[in-house]
Protein backbone atom coordinates (compact mmCIF):
# COMPACT_ATOMS: atom_id res chain seq x y z
CA UNK A 1 0.00 0.00 0.00
CA UNK A 2 1.16 3.46 -0.97
CA UNK A 3 1.00 6.17 1.77
CA UNK A 4 0.17 9.63 0.93
CA UNK A 5 -2.47 12.45 1.74
CA UNK A 6 -5.60 13.17 1.22
CA UNK A 7 -7.16 16.93 1.89
CA UNK A 8 -4.57 16.77 4.37
CA UNK A 9 -5.73 13.45 6.32
CA UNK A 10 -3.52 10.03 5.94
CA UNK A 11 -4.27 7.78 3.16
CA UNK A 12 -3.60 5.54 1.45
CA UNK A 13 -3.76 3.65 -2.52
CA UNK A 14 -2.45 -0.06 -3.89
CA UNK A 15 0.33 0.89 -5.92
CA UNK A 16 -1.66 -0.54 -9.17
CA UNK A 17 -4.94 1.48 -8.36
CA UNK A 18 -5.85 4.55 -10.05
CA UNK A 19 -6.13 7.68 -8.31
CA UNK A 20 -9.61 8.58 -9.68
CA UNK A 21 -10.89 4.77 -9.55
CA UNK A 22 -9.73 4.95 -5.70
CA UNK A 23 -11.37 8.35 -5.30
CA UNK A 24 -14.56 7.92 -6.76
CA UNK A 25 -15.26 4.20 -6.18
CA UNK A 26 -13.02 3.22 -3.46
CA UNK A 27 -14.26 5.79 -0.76
CA UNK A 28 -16.81 7.37 -2.36
CA UNK A 29 -15.27 10.79 -3.16
CA UNK A 30 -17.45 11.37 -5.86
CA UNK A 31 -17.34 15.62 -6.01
CA UNK A 32 -14.11 14.72 -8.17
CA UNK A 33 -15.78 13.85 -11.71
CA UNK A 34 -15.10 11.40 -13.87
CA UNK A 35 -15.38 12.76 -17.95
CA UNK A 36 -13.39 11.19 -20.74
CA UNK A 37 -10.64 9.02 -19.05
CA UNK A 38 -8.10 9.83 -21.06
CA UNK A 39 -6.82 12.88 -19.39
CA UNK A 40 -8.41 14.85 -21.95
CA UNK A 41 -11.77 16.87 -20.14
CA UNK A 42 -10.14 18.16 -16.96
CA UNK A 43 -13.08 16.99 -15.29
CA UNK A 44 -11.02 14.89 -12.74
CA UNK A 45 -8.12 17.49 -11.67
CA UNK A 46 -6.76 17.50 -8.63
CA UNK A 47 -3.74 19.14 -7.02
CA UNK A 48 -0.67 17.03 -6.24
CA UNK A 49 1.86 18.89 -4.46
CA UNK A 50 -0.05 21.99 -5.43
CA UNK A 51 -0.09 21.40 -9.28
CA UNK A 52 -3.27 20.16 -11.03
CA UNK A 53 -2.83 16.53 -12.65
CA UNK A 54 -5.71 13.97 -14.12
CA UNK A 55 -6.44 11.80 -11.53
CA UNK A 56 -7.68 9.55 -14.45
CA UNK A 57 -4.03 8.87 -15.29
CA UNK A 58 -2.36 8.81 -12.21
CA UNK A 59 -1.31 5.20 -10.37
CA UNK A 60 -1.30 5.01 -6.71
CA UNK A 61 3.03 4.45 -6.78
CA UNK A 62 2.82 7.89 -8.48
CA UNK A 63 1.97 10.25 -5.52
CA UNK A 64 3.80 7.75 -2.52
CA UNK A 65 4.33 10.70 -0.37
CA UNK A 66 2.22 12.90 -1.65
CA UNK A 67 -0.22 15.76 -0.75
CA UNK A 68 -3.30 15.25 -2.83
CA UNK A 69 -6.05 18.01 -2.67
CA UNK A 70 -9.29 17.26 -4.54
CA UNK A 71 -12.52 20.42 -4.61
CA UNK A 72 -13.26 18.80 -1.63
CA UNK A 73 -9.93 20.23 -0.21
CA UNK A 74 -10.41 23.13 -1.97
CA UNK A 75 -10.95 25.59 1.30
CA UNK A 76 -7.77 24.59 2.73
CA UNK A 77 -5.96 26.54 -0.39
CA UNK A 78 -5.74 30.63 0.74
CA UNK A 79 -6.39 31.12 -3.18
CA UNK A 80 -8.89 28.22 -3.41
CA UNK A 81 -10.88 29.96 -0.73
CA UNK A 82 -10.84 33.02 -2.84
CA UNK A 83 -12.02 31.72 -6.11
CA UNK A 84 -14.87 30.24 -4.19
CA UNK A 85 -15.90 33.50 -3.50
CA UNK A 86 -15.32 34.85 -7.09
CA UNK A 87 -16.85 32.39 -9.09
CA UNK A 88 -20.42 32.85 -6.88
CA UNK A 89 -19.95 36.23 -7.72
CA UNK A 90 -19.64 36.07 -11.28
CA UNK A 91 -21.87 32.59 -11.52
CA UNK A 92 -19.45 30.78 -12.77
CA UNK A 93 -20.74 27.73 -13.56
CA UNK A 94 -24.04 26.58 -14.69
CA UNK A 95 -24.59 22.89 -15.20
CA UNK A 96 -21.40 22.66 -12.52
CA UNK A 97 -19.70 18.98 -13.77
CA UNK A 98 -16.69 21.00 -15.08
CA UNK A 99 -16.25 23.11 -11.90
CA UNK A 100 -14.34 21.00 -9.76
CA UNK A 101 -11.60 20.48 -12.40
CA UNK A 102 -11.50 24.37 -13.59
CA UNK A 103 -11.62 25.46 -9.75
CA UNK A 104 -8.57 22.96 -9.28
CA UNK A 105 -6.86 24.08 -12.13
CA UNK A 106 -7.14 27.75 -11.53
CA UNK A 107 -5.99 27.12 -7.80
CA UNK A 108 -3.37 25.50 -9.22
CA UNK A 109 -2.15 28.31 -10.97
CA UNK A 110 -3.19 31.10 -8.24
CA UNK A 111 -1.48 29.45 -5.78
CA UNK A 112 2.22 29.62 -7.71
CA UNK A 113 1.48 33.00 -9.77
CA UNK A 114 -1.21 35.06 -7.65
CA UNK A 115 -1.34 37.89 -10.36
CA UNK A 116 -1.64 35.50 -13.46
CA UNK A 117 -2.27 37.94 -17.14
CA UNK A 118 -5.10 37.03 -18.89
CA UNK A 119 -3.17 34.56 -21.12
CA UNK A 120 -1.73 32.53 -18.31
CA UNK A 121 -5.31 32.03 -17.31
CA UNK A 122 -5.96 30.89 -20.54
CA UNK A 123 -3.26 28.66 -20.43
CA UNK A 124 -4.12 27.29 -16.95
CA UNK A 125 -7.58 26.34 -18.05
CA UNK A 126 -6.92 24.34 -21.57
CA UNK A 127 -7.11 21.31 -20.12
CA UNK A 128 -10.66 21.67 -18.98
CA UNK A 129 -13.52 21.23 -21.19
CA UNK A 130 -16.95 22.98 -20.54
CA UNK A 131 -19.71 22.41 -22.16
CA UNK A 132 -22.20 25.15 -21.27
CA UNK A 133 -20.84 28.32 -20.00
CA UNK A 134 -18.85 29.40 -22.86
CA UNK A 135 -16.17 30.30 -20.73
CA UNK A 136 -16.87 33.88 -20.34
CA UNK A 137 -18.25 34.02 -17.00
CA UNK A 138 -15.49 31.28 -15.70
CA UNK A 139 -12.88 33.67 -16.89
CA UNK A 140 -14.69 36.81 -15.34
CA UNK A 141 -14.21 34.44 -12.09
CA UNK A 142 -10.67 33.80 -12.54
CA UNK A 143 -9.72 37.70 -12.65
CA UNK A 144 -12.20 38.81 -10.51
CA UNK A 145 -9.75 36.27 -8.27
CA UNK A 146 -6.78 37.67 -9.48
CA UNK A 147 -7.75 41.07 -8.62
CA UNK A 148 -8.98 40.31 -4.68
CA UNK A 149 -5.49 38.76 -4.22
CA UNK A 150 -4.31 41.91 -5.77
CA UNK A 151 -6.56 43.89 -3.82
CA UNK A 152 -5.52 42.31 -0.25
CA UNK A 153 -1.82 42.83 -1.33
CA UNK A 154 -2.04 46.55 -0.82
Amino acid sequence: MIQFKLNGVPAQIAADAMLLTYLREDIGATATKNGCDIGRCGACTVLRDGAPINACLVMGWQIEGAEITTIMGLETQPAGRVLIEAMEIENGFQCGYCAPGVMMSLTGLLSVESLPDDAMIEEALEGNICRCTGYHSILRGARLARDMIKDTRR
